[in-house]
């Protein structure tokens, strides 16, 4: 892998992240406008069906049906998982701010990679778990303490 490839990827993911308070504020500010957490999320998951759906067909990467039929049950855990968080960003985000939603996801998010990484599932390279990870892990924790108090 090139090294400005490779950049770039680590800007798409910084990117990424960035953008998550926003969508959560958006979908919360839906969640208002319609009236319902559950609406909000569908909403906000039916525009990007769509857009990445356009997207596939102008790349001209669509799925077939037998491709999606030999799928098993836990391949469609990704979309459930990704409308978990979307509704709950709108739930939460709204009651708890930007920034406590975050670091809670963000502590959510890295305790589940640390594992993931230690057990070596989901296609991830096995990586044990260290001392620097748990302690990292501590901070942000404390971090979240230090958040609530002020």
């Amino acid at each position: 892998m090139s090294s400005h490839f490779y950049w770039l990827l680590l800007a798409m993911a910084f990117v990424s992240g960035a953008l998550m308070p926003l969508q959560a504020g958006i979908n919360g500010l839906l969640a208002k406008e319609v009236s319902s957490v559950l609406n909000a999320a569908t909403i906000s998951f039916m525009v990007g069906a769509v857009a990445l759906l356009t997207l596939a067909l102008v790349q001209r990467e669509p799925v077939s049906f037998d491709t999606l039929k030999s799928l098993h049950w836990w391949h469609w855990g990704g979309g459930l998982l990704g409308a978990f968080f979307v509704f709950t960003a709108a739930f939460v985000a709204p009651k708890i701010g930007a920034l406590l939603f975050m670091a809670l996801v963000l502590l959510g998010q890295l305790s589940s990679a640390v594992f993931l990484d230690h057990q070596g599932w989901m296609g991830y390279k096995e990586i044990p778990i260290s001392l620097g990870k748990i302690t990292g892990l501590a901070l942000i924790l404390g971090g979240i303490w230090l958040i609530r108090r002020s």
